[in-house]
């Protein structure tokens, strides 16, 4: 039996991630988005323009930390002064949650800087989950783990992604990231059916979603954040909604960045989509 939806999970809306060609803009203009999401990464340092950028968009916006180097599904050990300078950032902008892949990055501390896919098996899962335990434990909250685009696959899964991202969940107890792009991408490089990895990850775990452009080379599809999402992930997005109720959800765009206002724009079509479904009761507070 499917789990139903998460009506508790907090709700903050539509956001944008935060980049720094934005900063003046946000500060300027105060665009019509409820929240931004920031790369961690870029702000875990001691000082500096973007953590001064970031302390006053955050005394504007609520804010959600989103990394790319936590490696989670590694063998090697964590690096403790990552831990460190991550627990330190959100100590200091209090994000309202904190995500990062459910992939490895890299072994033996050479980061390779790609999000790297895991063998779907029950090992692996159990691996993950008490890596995960770890993390959640040094932050004192849970985290969420985003699904991460693939263009290779293992002999030796035993299962399918979304059974894989559901066992983990549940043996740590974590979050949901959901990117519809990165499902998108991978059901066509991999031709399984999109809808059943949205219709198979269990829905109380979601609580943000990813949207996103890729470049499709014709036999494959590459996730590059450099262009606006098409229709087919706006579908796959509905799709989603339609099952999970509204979600917190947001456009990356990592290249070819356009002004913000035209980030904004192509986020009204996410608000579209969203209102076409009955509200939900978030933290006791109705959502339009």
């Amino acid at each position: 039996m499917q789990n139903p939806p998460n009506t508790n999970r907090p709700y903050l809306g539509f956001g944008l991630g935060l980049r720094t060609q934005h900063y003046h803009s946000v500060l300027d203009t105060k665009p019509n988005v409820d929240w931004f999401e920031v790369l961690s990464e870029n702000y875990m340092v001691p000082g500096g323009k973007p953590l001064h950028f970031l302390d006053r968009i955050r005394a504007d916006y609520p804010v959600v930390m989103h990394g790319v180097s936590l490696s989670i599904g590694s063998t090697t050990p964590f690096d403790q002064n990552y831990l460190r300078d991550l627990r330190q950032l959100a100590d200091r902008i209090q994000p309202e949650w904190i995500s990062d892949h459910l992939c490895w990055t890299g072994v033996h501390g050479q980061n390779m800087h790609d999000l790297l896919p895991l063998p779907y098996t029950e090992e692996t899962a159990k691996h993950v989950a008490e890596r995960v335990n770890i993390v959640q434990d040094y932050l004192g909250r849970r985290i969420l783990l985003e699904n991460v685009s693939s263009y290779a696959s293992y002999v030796d899964s035993t299962m399918s992604e979304w059974e894989f991202i559901s066992l983990i969940c549940e043996k740590a107890d974590c979050l949901l990231l959901l990117d519809v792009n990165n499902i998108y991408v991978s059901s066509y490089n991999h031709e399984f059916d999109a809808k059943a990895f949205i219709s198979g990850v269990p829905a109380n775990r979601v609580q943000q979603i990813h949207l996103a452009g890729h470049h499709n080379h014709g036999d494959y599809i590459i996730d590059t954040h450099d262009a606006p999402v098409i229709d087919p992930v706006w579908d796959l997005y509905e799709y989603a909604t339609s099952r999970f109720g509204k979600v917190s959800t947001m456009i990356e765009r990592d290249d070819n960045i356009p002004e913000i206002a035209d980030l904004v724009q192509e986020l009204q079509r996410a608000r579209d989509i969203a209102a076409r479904y009955p509200q939900k009761i978030l933290n006791g507070i109705k959502h339009e």
